[in-house]
């Protein structure tokens, strides 16, 4: 299941800095296999308490948890799509990620220099969304043209290319997203065919002062919040800087600063957990003397599906699954007492697995 989300923006709006607090704050490397990965990329935990409460009733011997893959990606610059800057290399390496931290600064430093010289976070977002859109638009008249022709001769399925093709280019004309166009679910298997950036989820990250953080208003943060709505993004607010210096405290110097300034969790948590929920992906979880494990696996996938997502046998050999909520387990505090009050729960291959769901699963070897 592939995790990945990259940080995109101008330059000097602080997508290293919120870079580098997330890898601090991130999972040690060695607990991973496969983890010797470019310096541009950081492997982090999805943060998730139910998997510590998890912790306290089974006291397993190892607690593994979800993870996430970040990659800051170099500042994109006005021109972009047609190379200006590191245009090019931006477009290749944006195209690969599955999801999008857009990171626009709505804050005023007078020691650090904006590129447009002056601070405005929807025009800056606008300015990389248009260069993303104009790379779209040129990939899709491309493509348009390698199906046109066939589809002029009858072919059924280059017809039915063509036609989302044009549903796509006709919002792009537009100076809009290829996200935003009208696309039926039969239909989207395809528009992942088509390998466009503007298809993929964004979220905003408003970065912010800790003045800023402390006041909770913020008129620059209301306007990308606005410009958020217009598109159905999600926008979180944090500030980087302040991230940074907190990454390297313990969970609970963490938690005991947060309290302090009246916050439950940090933003680098609530940036993870809002990329996460962006990828449309669910958490479940298995449980016992070994270890506790969060797993993920997507939206709408059946037992045999999320099954596979611990090994991909599992899928072929699947015979049940042995289901409890995690609100029964916190509420009970005990397996035992779940079952005892007849809410474990026998699944076959049709189940959809819930966010949540802490599973046993059957399976012929």
């Amino acid at each position: 299941m592939s995790l990945n989300c990259g940080i995109v923006g101008l330059p000097n709006v602080g997508k290293s800095t919120i870079f580098n607090a997330l890898t601090k704050a991130g999972a040690e490397m060695q607990n991973y296999p496969f983890c010797t990965i470019e310096p541009n990329k950081g492997i982090v935990e999805v943060p998730d308490a139910r998997l510590d409460r998890l912790v306290e009733l089974y006291k397993p011997q190892k607690k593994v948890p979800a993870i996430m893959e970040f990659v800051d990606i170099a500042g994109l610059v006005k021109g972009a799509s047609q190379g200006e800057g590191l245009g090019n290399k931006f477009l290749s390496h944006i195209r690969e990620v599955d999801a999008i931290c857009h990171v626009v600064r709505a804050f005023e430093d007078e020691n650090i220099t904006h590129v447009h010289g002056k601070i405005n976070p929807v025009e800056d977002a606008q300015v990389v969304t248009m260069e993303l859109i104009f790379a779209d638009l040129e990939s899709v008249e491309k493509q348009h043209q390698k199906v046109a022709k066939n589809a002029k001769a009858g072919n059924k399925e280059a017809q039915e290319t063509v036609q989302v093709l044009e549903k796509i280019l006709n919002v792009l004309k537009e100076g809009k997203p290829a996200r935003l166009a009208d696309i039926k679910p039969e239909e989207q298997k395809l528009v992942k065919t088509f390998n466009l950036i503007t298809s993929k989820p964004v979220l905003y990250v408003a970065n912010i002062t800790d003045k800023a953080a402390i006041a909770k208003e913020n008129a620059l943060v209301d306007a990308v919040k606005k410009m958020a709505e217009s598109e159905g993004a999600e926008v979180v607010t944090l500030c980087g800087k302040f991230e940074e210096e907190i990454s390297g405290l313990s969970k609970e110097e963490q938690l005991e600063f947060l309290s302090e300034i009246g916050e439950k969790s940090s933003g680098l948590d609530r940036m993870i957990q809002a990329a996460y929920k962006l990828l449309g992906l669910v958490t479940f979880f298995t449980a016992g003397e070994v270890e506790a494990r969060a797993w993920t696996t997507g939206v709408g996938s059946t037992g045999p599906i999320a099954a596979s997502v611990i090994h991909s046998d599992f899928e072929k050999g699947y015979v049940r699954a042995e289901v409890m909520k995690f609100e029964d387990l916190d509420r009970t505090g005990s397996p035992n007492k779940v079952k005892e009050e007849g809410r474990l729960r026998i699944e076959g291959k049709e189940y959809i697995v819930q966010d949540g769901d802490v599973i046993f699963f059957r399976v012929n070897a």
